[in-house]
């Protein structure tokens, strides 16, 4: 059988490269024809007229120009019915190279699943690739070749808006959730009509701008860029990323869209990456504003010659290309490169066999209104809920609850659900395709509970005419049920905050209704991390939903009642307060590290707060409890290239089901550069039934005890570790060490 599979792999292997060298010569067969302007206009993407996340280009020639093959994608074209219409006027041109068109599909496409950092949030890679397959079977029907997703940027600064687009601040998690969901977009291969080309940015430390700021300077060495911020990057581009996306910020004072470094020397040098690069929106024309070209030519000729394929909406490319060629500033050899990467993935996709395989209507209606979609949403948003507070056991509510008060900003919202990035189609009513918190929760209940509703106030601002009714409403209640948080449009691109802290009034509301003294479940709704102390030590039981997607009322539902035992951990530190930030659990230590959080004596620390964050990297509660124990290592001392076996008895103490994400931390005790006080290097998410006991296994490799030495060199050095298994970075339940020896 093991023979018949190695022939098997091998044949397949011959087939793979075959066809990849047919697609080869088709594409060098096609350069040959193409005019220098149609080379150029391959490199040149526009947006269609809605939808738009930069300024829009404003070209009454645009359609013209696709016939005369001067553009050779599009983004913000949604539905078959439009694809079609652009790519019927590609195919009036001289060559009839089809057009390829991009959209920002970034957590569902019309089925909305939650944000990333909430998926990040499940530890559940299998849930994440399917969210991904879902998403790219939806907009592939509609006409969709390109999503520019995933974005793997590390973020320690919640601050920064667009963390919630990512996975959070680790880079082992980040890297296991790039791959996952570039595999999820990807499908088997391109050219599948499920599938879609995954697009990874921003290429690259877009996440660590200077005071969370998004599209800020960003300062760093390299040893940090190395180890810290590109590794899901790779991740991501081994799971066969098609395509990357620069970002908008300089690194080191070269704006990453011109930074030759970055793309020319790692991503296509070093990391042989065969896919092509795309600006971000404009990104390429901003590099004037950067300081750093003193003109949109200049800026051309610094993207091209940096290893930029296409151009996305700065029109520099299109402008001065052929004069830079003309000119002989630019070799054709580079236009010649990019155009290749470009038709090469249109090639696979199969797009020359058939421009129109992907804008059939039928196909369309029947993924857009397929109901394992939503199920699998519904799924996703149960497993991002995060439980982090539940004295006294307020959680689940008891389904014979009489009275039930749902209070709060969120409870009747649609749309806000779906949360920033969300595909938002104009057939749709969203009113009736999402389920709001309330919807979710008169689903659930019998008809022996009654429901009570109060707004209490707004997100924002400091009207509290509403808390009056609020009380009145929460006096008559067994249980209430607060829904509070940020607006879904607080959190994405472009929404940095200098305050984290819960906006408006609703930390006020919270206060009135917890002094009616009745049992008070506090949901907290937001794209980030936030600041909510006095919630934290007052509320018995708190809920972080994020923005959950189409299913989110539902799943809000289960939790609460218990139908479902949230499993959740924080992909990112939540601070006590913004001075803390950035913050994140895997700092360095220094030569004076406060020895406990009370210790403030001419040691690394607060004299005004405490070291430690609120809620740590990790950390999520269960209705159930687990115990760990029995912790043994296969050898204590071994050589590079050995491995060693870490096993450990996990039980579920407790009364009902439950999964635990049980976390495998390193510390390497010395070394030529300091490292950091502890490493995620694995993790498993285990569910048991009460009373069940199963023996966890890691394995910890060369990989894992790999790092950037003080020559920038990647490898091992002998020394003595610390291996920690627990329940979050800050909640260690069993350790052991091991030594690595010489070889």
């Amino acid at each position: 059988m093991k023979k018949v599979t190695t022939i098997t792999l091998l044949m397949f292997s011959l087939f793979a490269s075959a066809q990849q060298q047919s697609i080869d010569q088709k594409v060098n067969d096609l350069l040959k024809k193409m005019t220098i302007e149609e080379k150029i206009g391959q490199l040149n993407q526009y947006t269609g007229d809605n939808q738009a996340t930069g300024p829009i280009t404003i070209n009454p020639n645009k359609q013209n120009e696709i016939k005369q093959g001067l553009i050779g994608s599009m983004l913000n074209v949604i539905g078959t019915k439009y694809t079609r219409g652009y790519q019927e006027l590609a195919m009036q041109s001289r060559l009839k190279i089809p057009l390829l068109f991009g959209q920002d599909v970034i957590h569902g496409y019309k089925t909305t699943f939650p944000i990333p950092l909430a998926e990040a949030a499940s530890w559940d890679l299998a849930a994440i690739e399917l969210g991904a397959r879902v998403a790219a079977t939806e907009a592939s029907a509609s006409g969709i070749h390109w999503t520019f997703a995933p974005m793997v940027d590390i973020g320690r600064d919640p601050r920064w808006g667009r963390v919630m687009e990512g996975a959070g601040e680790d880079t082992y998690l980040g890297s296991k959730i790039a791959y996952a969901r570039v595999k999820g977009f990807q499908g088997n291969k391109l050219g599948d009509l499920n599938s879609v080309m995954a697009c990874v940015k921003h290429f690259a430390a877009y996440g660590a701008g200077v005071g969370g700021r998004d599209y800020n300077s960003v300062d760093m060495s390299e040893r940090m860029l190395l180890e810290t911020y590109l590794p899901p990057f790779k991740a991501a581009l081994d799971a066969g990323a098609a395509t990357f996306m620069n970002s908008f910020n300089d690194i080191n004072g070269i704006p990453a869209t011109g930074n030759a470094h970055l793309q020319r020397d790692i991503l296509k040098g070093k990391w042989n990456f065969q896919g092509f690069v795309v600006s971000d929106w404009g990104s390429i024309g901003e590099m004037v504003a950067h300081g750093y070209s003193k003109d949109l030519k200049e800026a051309a000729y610094s993207a091209i010659t940096a290893g930029s394929d296409m151009d996305m909406e700065s029109n520099a490319y299109r402008k001065n290309l052929a004069e830079l060629v003309k000119e002989g500033r630019v070799s054709i050899d580079l236009v010649d490169d990019a155009v290749r990467r470009i038709l090469r993935k249109k090639f696979e996709l199969g797009l020359f066999d058939d421009p129109y395989k992907y804008s059939d209507p039928k196909r369309e209606e029947k993924a857009l209104t397929n109901p394992d979609h939503r199920k699998a949403a519904l799924e996703m948003a149960e497993k991002s809920i995060v439980l982090l507070k539940n004295e006294k056991q307020t959680l689940p509510i008891s389904k014979n609850t009489k009275t039930i008060a749902f209070i709060g900003p969120m409870v009747k919202e649609y749309k806000a659900n779906m949360g920033f990035w969300a595909v938002e189609l104009p057939e749709v009513n969203y009113d009736k395709w999402v389920v709001s918190q309330w919807d979710g929760l008169q689903n659930k209940v019998g008809k022996n509970t009654k429901l009570l509703y109060a707004k209490g106030c707004d997100v924002t601002g400091d009207n509290k005419d509403g808390f009056a009714e609020a009380v009145a409403t929460a006096k008559q209640a067994d249980v209430v049920i607060l829904s509070v948080g940020e607006r879904h449009d607080m959190s994405g691109e472009a929404k940095s905050r200098s305050d984290l802290h819960l906006p408006g009034v609703q930390e006020e509301l919270i206060k009135a209704i917890q002094a009616t003294g009745k049992p008070v479940v506090v949901l907290i709704n937001a794209g980030r991390p936030l600041v909510f102390n006095w919630t934290a030590d007052n509320v018995p039981a708190i809920v972080y939903t994020w923005w959950l997607g189409s299913e989110a009322g539902n799943a809000i539902a289960n939790v609460l009642f218990g139908d479902y035992n949230p499993s959740g951990k924080l992909p990112m530190t939540f601070p006590r307060e913004v001075g803390q930030v950035p913050i994140y659990y895997n700092h360095f230590s220094t030569g004076r590290p406060a020895k406990d959080e009370n210790s403030t004596n001419y040691v690394s620390a607060y004299i005004d707060l405490k070291n430690s964050p609120k809620f740590p990297f990790g950390y999520g509660l269960s209705y159930t409890t687990f115990d760990y124990s029995a912790l043994k290592l296969s050898s204590t001392k071994i050589k590079s290239g050995e491995t060693i076996k870490v096993s450990f008895q996990l039980k579920n103490s407790g009364k009902v089901a439950g999964e635990e994400v049980v976390q495998l931390y390193l510390k390497d005790k010395f070394g030529s550069v300091v490292r950091p006080v502890l490493e995620l290097k694995d993790f498993q998410k285990v569910k048991l039934n009460a009373g069940e006991s199963k023996t966890i296994e890691f394995t910890i490799d060369k990989e894992k005890l790999s790092f950037y030495n003080n020559k920038l060199e990647w490898g091992t050095e002998p020394g003595d570790f610390e291996v920690m298994i627990g329940a979050s970075s800050a909640d260690i339940k069993l350790r052991s060490d091991f030594e690595l020896l010489a070889n």
